[in-house]
């Protein structure tokens, strides 16, 4: 399903589209914000310069994506 479809669903009348369009656009954010927190590190990116663009913690960005990188 594409972005936009899964973003018409998720704003649409039945709960059981909205909801699985929201898991579905959950976990690409998901995806999408590992991808550049790695990028970010491999740049020499800070955990709170990270955490400042994402607007959280710095310990909650060090302890969602350090074992991953």
């Amino acid at each position: 399903m594409s972005q936009q479809a899964l973003v018409a669903s998720a704003a649409g009348d039945d709960p059981a589209d909205g909801l699985r369009a929201v898991r579905a656009l959950r976990e690409l954010a998901d995806r999408l914000e590992a991808l550049q927190v790695e990028r970010a590190r491999r740049l020499g990116w800070s955990w709170q310069e990270i955490a400042d663009s994402l607007g959280v913690s710095k310990q909650a960005v060090h302890k969602k994506h350090n074992r991953r990188i």
